[in-house]
């Protein structure tokens, strides 16, 4: 077979895959484009970006918790910049595990969620979803970071109240695609400021100063999670069964 007949081969496997999934996942893709859009957009982004935050900052009080630290506060900043306060010792691992549960938890998250959503517990993961909202504004310290949660909040307590099944489904599927994706572009805002020269008191700093582990491979490991997130949820949310 020459080349232009492997081209073809190939092309109509991909319509093939393309019209199965249109078929059996008509609402997860859809789901996904509008996470995508909300992500690449920088109008929505800037608007969507502060639910990414609220994860990352849920990362670091969570991580802080488990490791046995002291936690004072989270703030939420209109610039979609965030804050947790921790107290404890000011280096050895607690703080460690503290800087570096940010950045995945977003990816974390959506891939969880979506885990729950292939396994038709939808409604599951908008109450998780819920109760972790819930326990972030006990922890929230400023006015702007509680209008942030309770209005996100506010959205997520609405589809599980009154959301018919198939919408909490498709919100459910899109809060996952969403929470991967931005976890991806927030990576790469991450790194794009660390060229730029942009490089100041970020995680990644902080863990290359507490570990002298450089801080370049510590944000090769965020990228390599929120890779790994976005395959994970693209292979539970598509995969044809």
């Amino acid at each position: 077979m020459d080349g232009v007949g492997e081209l073809a081969v190939v092309a109509e496997s991909v319509v093939d895959a393309l019209t199965t999934l249109l078929g059996q996942r008509p609402s997860v893709l859809l789901a996904a484009a509008l996470a995508l859009v909300a992500v690449l957009w920088s109008v929505s982004w800037r608007w969507t970006r502060t639910v990414v935050t609220i994860a990352h900052e849920g990362g670091h009080a969570l991580t802080a918790v488990l490791a046995g630290r002291g936690l004072t506060g989270i703030r939420l900043h209109p610039d979609t910049s965030g804050l947790t306060v921790s107290t404890g010792a000011p280096a050895g691992p607690g703080l460690v595990f503290t800087f570096l549960g940010g950045y995945p938890a977003p990816s974390l998250l959506g891939l969880g969620g979506a885990l729950l959503v292939a396994a038709d517990q939808a409604q599951a993961m908008i109450w998780i979803a819920l109760g972790l909202l819930v326990a972030t504004l006990i922890l929230v310290r400023n006015l702007f970071g509680i209008v942030a949660v309770v209005g996100t909040g506010g959205l997520v307590a609405a589809v599980a109240w009154w959301g018919t099944p198939g919408l909490q489904d498709g919100f459910a599927a899109a809060l996952s695609w969403f929470l991967v994706f931005g976890g991806l572009r927030a990576v790469r805002e991450l790194q794009r400021g660390r060229r730029r020269g942009l490089r100041g008191a970020s995680d990644v700093e902080m863990l290359a100063r507490l570990t002298r582990v450089p801080a370049g491979m510590w944000a090769g490991l965020f990228w390599l999670i929120a890779g790994v997130a976005v395959i994970g949820t693209a292979w539970l949310l598509l995969g044809v069964r």
